[in-house]
């Protein structure tokens, strides 16, 4: 159901329980989860794992994990998630380890390609707080275009950026 992906220095692959360290690391890490709502225990990470999985099969998208093609490991996500009543969204989050390498950009645009070519979506956007100045940064390096700003069911205010297809 999950396809996989393939860029040059990554397999985006379906999140499956191989995945749980990464996810756990992650999302207990006060630092490295702040922008996602982090930290949160173990076994709230157990239940964003298995989400992401089961996005795929209520909404036919979802996030790809992230394995590093020499290492075999696991060091993040991504994809598109969609909440209840919220706006469907580029999403991303790699291991502090696994940042400054190119990665979230490799692996964004192999994944907005794939909404554009194979998922045949006609736009793909992103959103994220006002003080998350790296996702903006990348959102800019993958040509994304605020389109306009809306309040979210959190009551917060954010902008929301279309991001062309890959050429």
């Amino acid at each position: 159901m999950v396809p996989q992906i393939e860029t040059e220095r990554l397999l985006l692959i379906s999140p499956s329980i191989q995945c749980f360290d990464a996810y756990d690391e992650f999302y207990t890490d006060c630092d490295a989860s702040k922008a996602y709502g982090g930290p949160i225990s173990s076994g709230k990470a157990w239940a964003r794992l298995k989400e992401d999985l089961g996005g795929w099969y209520l909404d036919g998208f979802g996030v790809w994990a992230i394995k590093e093609k020499g290492s075999e490991k696991i060091v993040g996500t991504c994809g598109f998630w969609q909440g209840l009543r919220w706006p469907r969204e580029l999403t991303w989050w790699l291991l502090p380890e696994s940042r400054s390498k190119g990665y979230a950009k490799e692996a964004s645009i192999a994944v907005v390609a794939h909404a554009y070519n194979k998922f045949g979506w006609s736009e793909v956007e992103t959103y994220m707080r006002d003080s998350n100045h790296s996702a903006r940064a990348l959102v800019e390096r993958l040509g994304g275009i605020k389109s306009r700003r809306s309040e979210f069911p959190d009551g917060l205010s954010r902008d929301i950026f279309t991001i062309p297809k890959p050429v």
